[in-house]
Order: structure tokens, then sequence, then C-alpha cells
């Protein structure tokens, strides 16, 4: 399964890119470098100018791939999330076990990845930029059209899975999108405090208390209406 999965490649909207970057080793140079470029400077102070330094290429060539710098970390954003909707799928599939399954969903969502390996791009660095960066990508003036476009399709259909997993718990429950949801990005915003505002929060970056806290609150959410 993990063999499998580390040389899985992820689909993307193809709204993301103009041409794809897989196709050629400058388009792989592109968004490998520019994920470390960006993980390393952050959006703010990345451009295509610096990232063309790097990989010894042209500005025009790299917008031969993506329309600006915002599609690339979009890009970047989709594909971690197409990559965790791979481990869900592969981490439970002899699951049968509801609550079982939900415990794998949120320790996903809180923690990351469970398979950390891949031959395209490498998840763990994913995971730091959609930690750090990502909200930049989707709160945005563009986000409606971007929406109607597909762009946020991976997200979405990971969410769309540990909504189902809810369902199975508690047919009744109103809100598993929401829900879902809500723990996604808080628990984001929580690694991001525990990294660059520890007054907003008691759990270490590395502490199993994170996974506890939010599982609590999804099973007390889901059992105690």
């Amino acid at each position: 399964m993990e063999t499998i999965l580390r040389r899985t490649k992820v689909e993307v909207n193809k709204n993301l890119y103009l041409k794809e970057p897989f196709s050629s080793e400058l388009g792989i140079l592109i968004v490998k470098d520019g994920m470390q470029l960006i993980q390393e400077l952050g959006m703010e102070h990345f451009t295509f100018k610096k990232l063309a330094q790097k990989i010894g290429s042209t500005e025009a060539a790299i917008y031969r791939y993506f329309e600006n710098k915002h599609k690339l970390l979009l890009y970047l954003s989709a594909w971690y999330w197409g990559w965790m909707e791979h481990n869900l799928v592969y981490s439970t599939a002899n699951q049968f076990n509801p609550r079982e399954k939900l415990g794998v969903a949120v320790r996903l969502m809180v923690e990351g990845p469970i398979f950390k390996q891949n031959e395209y791009l490498d998840p763990l660095q994913l995971r730091d930029i959609v930690v750090n960066e990502s909200i930049k990508g989707f709160l945005t003036k563009t986000v409606d059209f971007e929406h109607e476009n597909g762009i946020f399709t991976q997200v979405y259909k990971f969410g769309e899975r540990i909504s189902e997993i809810i369902l199975e718990i508690n047919p009744a429950y109103e809100f598993p999108k929401t829900l879902v949801s809500t723990v996604m990005e808080s628990s984001l915003l929580q690694s991001f405090n525990s990294q660059h505002l520890p007054g907003m929060t008691e759990i270490s970056f590395d502490s199993i208390n994170r996974y506890k806290f939010f599982h609590q609150l999804v099973i007390n959410a889901i059992t105690h209406e």
C-alpha cells in the first residue's frame, strides 16, 4: 500500500495551471523548487523572478506553466488535499467500524498525512505550506470565480468523505460538512499558533493533546446534540 502511494501522482484541477508541470523537467523544477522557496520566504516575498534565478530559467518560462504565484500556491494546496484524500481512503480501506474510521480522519486533519513519502512532491513540505500559507490562497476577491471553476475540488472531496463517516455514526446529525470544515480550518490554525503564536494555545506543536482535543470535540458534537 505504501509503495503504491509513494508512486501516486495526485490529479488536480486543470484550471490551476496553463501547462501540466510534470510533463517536463522544467515544470517539475518549477513546482518542487517553487514549493521550497515559498516555504523559505513566504508568499509575501516569493516571486517568479526569484524562482527563475533559483532554477536557472526565465520568468517567461515559468509563466507558461502558471498564470501567477497565487495559482502556484493553489496548485500546491490542491495537491496536498488530494494526497490527504488518498491517505484517508487507504488508511480506512480495511476498517468497518465508523468510529475507528473517524479517528483516522481526525488524526489526518490534525496531524497531517500518515503516508509521508511520495516520488512527485514531499507531503511534509506540502503540509508546512498549507499550515503557513494556504489561507492566503482563498481569502481573496477571486475566490467565488475559483470556486465556480472547481479550484477547490480536492479539499471538498476530502471533507465530503469525512462527512460521510460522521453520518455513518449519526445519520441524523445536521451539520457534518460544517463540523468537518471547522476542524480542518481550526486544526491548521492551531498548528500555526503553536509554531508562531504560542500564547493562543496550550497545546505544543508535537503533542497528542491536539488530536485528543479535536477528537473529543467531534465526538461530543455528533453524539450530544
